[in-house]
C-alpha cells in the first residue's frame, strides 16, 4: 500500500505528467511569466466553467480578499460580519485594512455561518458579511442574500475550500459558489481542490464595473500604464501557475467525483457508530470535500490522532482555536462561551486524509484502524 497523506500532490501530478511539463515548458519558452497567455487562457476557461462574467487572477487567496474589500471602497471603522470557525485569513484582512470583524457562530451540522447570528449582529456600521463556504459546500447562501438586501450589506464570498460546489435556490436555479453574492474569493494553494504548484488565487463577480476597479487595484491602481487612478496592490498569478491551473481546472469535476465517492465510503463506515458524527451535507448544496470531518462524541481526540498517526495515517484539526478566542483578535466584545457551537467544533472535530489519489485499500486501512481504537 502507498504510504498515506493528506493530500498527495506528488502521485496526482504523475497522472497528468506529462500535461504539465508541456504547459510549463511553454511558458519558459516564450518567457512571459507575468500576464502571459497562459493567465488570459486560464481567466477565460475559469469564467466559463464558473458561468460567471469576470474572473480576476491574483497572487493567493487572502489578496483576493483583501482586494475584494479594497475594491467595495471599505473605509475603516466599518464592520465586516464573519464566521468565528474559519482560517484565520478571512477575518486577517478585515483588520488589515482597519475594518472591523464581528465574528458570529456556525451551524452545528454544516459548520458554516448561522444566518440568525448574522442577522442579530448587523449594526449601523455594518457594510459587508464574508460568509465561508468551509469544508467543501455552500453556506445558506438564500437566507443569506436575503439579509444582506434587507441591510443593503455587501456579500463577499471566501470559496477557498469550496471551488466546484454548486448551490441550488428554493427556484430551481443554481449558482456556482464564488458566483452569488457581490464578489467571491478563492485560493489556489496546493492543497486546494484546484491547486497550482506554488501561490495563486482569484476573484469572481458579474458587476462590470466593479471588476474593472478589481483589475486595476491588482496592478498598482493602474488603468492603463503609469496612470495610477486608486491605490492599489501587487497581486498577480504569474503565468507558470496559470499553465498549471488551466491544466488541471479540466480534471476538476473527476477529482470533485472522486472525492464524493470516498466521502461516500467514510460515510458508510462510519454511519452508526455512536462515537461518530460525519459530515452532514447541506440540501441546498453539493459539497465537493475540500475535507472530511468527522464529529467525535466522547473519544480523546489527541489520543486518537496520535494512534492514527503510529499507524502512518495523518489527521488534522480544522481549527482547535477559534478565532475569538485567538489572541490577535481578543476584543472585550467576546468572552469564552459567546460561540458555543463554534467552541464545540473546535474541541471534537478532526480531518481524516481526503484527496484524488486515495483508493480503496488506504480508506479500508483508516477507517478500520479508527474503528480499532475506538474499541479499546
Amino acid at each position: 500500500m502507498k504510504p498515506i497523506r493528506m493530500v498527495d500532490l506528488a502521485t496526482q501530478y504523475q497522472h497528468i505528467k506529462s500535461e504539465i511539463d508541456s504547459a510549463i515548458m511553454n511558458v519558459l519558452g516564450h518567457s512571459g511569466y507575468i500576464n502571459g497567455p497562459e493567465v488570459k487562457a486560464f481567466q477565460a476557461s475559469l469564467e466559463s466553467y464558473l458561468n460567471v462574467k469576470h474572473v480576476i487572477p491574483c497572487a493567493n487567496g487572502t489578496d483576493a480578499l483583501q482586494v475584494a474589500m479594497m475594491a467595495l471602497g471599505l473605509k475603516p471603522g466599518d464592520e465586516v460580519i464573519t464566521a468565528s470557525f474559519t482560517y484565520v485569513a478571512t477575518a486577517e484582512v478585515i483588520s488589515l485594512l482597519g475594518l472591523t470583524p464581528v465574528l458570529v457562530d456556525v451551524y452545528p451540522e454544516t459548520f458554516n455561518i448561522d444566518p440568525s447570528a448574522i442577522e442579530a449582529a448587523i449594526t449601523p456600521k455594518t457594510k459587508a458579511i464574508v460568509p465561508v463556504h468551509l469544508f467543501g459546500q455552500c453556506a445558506d447562501m438564500e437566507s443569506i442574500m436575503d439579509i444582506a438586501r434587507k441591510h443593503n450589506l455587501f456579500i463577499i464570498e471566501d470559496t477557498a475550500q469550496a471551488i466546484g460546489a454548486e448551490y441550488t435556490f428554493k427556484d430551481g436555479s443554481k449558482k456556482y459558489a464564488g458566483t452569488i453574492g457581490t464578489v467571491g474569493t478563492t485560493s489556489f494553494f496546493p492543497s486546494k481542490n484546484l491547486g497550482c504548484y506554488g501561490d495563486g488565487g482569484a476573484i469572481f463577480t458579474n458587476d462590470d464595473a466593479l471588476a474593472d476597479n478589481l483589475r486595476m487595484i491588482c496592478n498598482h491602481g493602474q488603468s492603463k500604464l503609469y496612470t495610477h487612478d486608486v491605490i492599489g496592490v501587487n497581486s498577480r498569478l504569474d503565468s507558470i501557475q496559470a499553465a498549471v491551473l488551466n491544466t488541471k481546472l479540466k480534471y476538476l469535476n473527476e477529482y470533485t467525483s472522486h472525492r464524493v465517492s470516498l466521502a461516500n465510503a467514510y460515510d458508510k463506515v462510519f454511519a452508526n457508530n455512536s462515537n461518530l458524527t460525519t459530515p452532514k451535507r447541506s440540501e441546498s448544496s453539493t459539497h465537493v470535500f475540500h475535507q472530511y470531518t468527522l464529529k467525535l462524541n466522547g473519544v480523546d481526540r489527541m489520543g486518537l490522532k496520535t494512534y492514527m498517526e503510529s499507524k502512518g495515517i495523518p489527521c488534522m484539526i480544522y481549527y482547535p482555536i477559534p478565532l475569538h478566542m485567538q489572541k490577535a483578535f481578543k476584543d472585550e466584545r467576546y468572552k469564552e462561551g459567546m460561540f458555543p457551537v463554534t467552541e464545540m467544533l473546535c474541541s471534537c472535530v478532526v480531518s481524516l486524509p481526503m484527496h484524488t489519489e486515495m483508493d480503496e485499500e488506504q480508506i479500508n486501512y483508516v477507517t478500520s484502524n479508527l474503528l480499532n481504537y475506538l474499541k479499546n
